[in-house]
């Protein structure tokens, strides 16, 4: 089991998010977190890479124990998994190749040849070698988030964990960009991805976790039924 929370609480600043959270992940999975804004889905993922708090009879994820974390153990975890984000977070000063050469760098990867191999593989994997030279403003939106994936397997994750990687990006960019997810977990990878677009989500089916009224449910069965998901959420953008 990559991910499994049993009975968790989620805080803020000494505000109650989640309560009673169970949210396993395996291997190879292609889970999706739903809900409202403001209904604790990104708590959640921030939670599960160590930026949040966390209270539970169990919080596991790839073998380190959330409640036990100390900051010093948060780069040990992060390096074994992947983060993709809504607004890419490129670093704008400097290349493509230059982003990616920072977060090897930055994760001990100490021969500059076996940097540029593995830069190479990782931009090849998501279609954009050719754009290796490029500045950040210089890429589309697509591009870009195709960027912000490629750093994300640059350490060869376990775990890709993107919150709404399709939330600035139009239908069919957003389409590219799950189907280019599900490649990777295609490979044993599991992704666990925040969304509100429900429409990809329909044409490409995973598990399914709703965060509703402060708890995270497993939805995954009642998916099949558009009409009892369209009571339940809003979708936006």
């Amino acid at each position: 089991m990559y991910i499994e929370l049993s009975n968790a609480t989620i805080a803020l600043e000494d505000k109650t998010i989640l309560t009673d959270v169970d949210f396993n992940v395996s291997a190879g999975e292609f889970v999706y977190i739903i809900g409202k804004v403001g209904s604790g889905k990104s708590s959640l993922m921030k939670t599960l890479y160590g930026e949040l708090p966390v209270e539970a009879n169990k919080a596991e994820v790839l073998g380190f124990d959330l409640c036990q974390l100390k900051p010093k153990h948060i780069p040990s975890l992060r390096k074994q998994l992947g983060i993709v984000f809504q607004d890419f977070q490129l670093l704008n000063d400097r290349t493509v190749y230059k982003n990616l050469d920072f977060v090897l760098r930055a994760t001990d990867w100490t021969e500059k040849s076996e940097r540029e191999v593995r830069i190479n593989e990782v931009l090849q994997e998501v279609g954009m070698q050719d754009k290796a030279n490029c500045y950040p403003h210089e890429l589309s939106g697509g591009e870009q988030q195709r960027i912000a994936i490629a750093r994300a397997l640059l350490n060869h994750p376990k775990l890709i964990l993107a919150d709404e990687p399709t939330g600035n990006l139009d239908y069919e960019t957003g389409k590219q960009i799950i189907q280019l997810l599900r490649s990777v977990c295609e490979k044993n990878t599991a992704v666990v991805m925040v969304t509100h677009n429900l429409a990809l989500l329909r044409s490409y089916p995973g598990v399914v976790y709703i965060c509703k009224d402060g708890k995270v449910e497993d939805i995954t069965q009642e998916y099949n039924n558009p009409i009892c998901l369209s009571e339940e959420i809003e979708i936006e953008g």
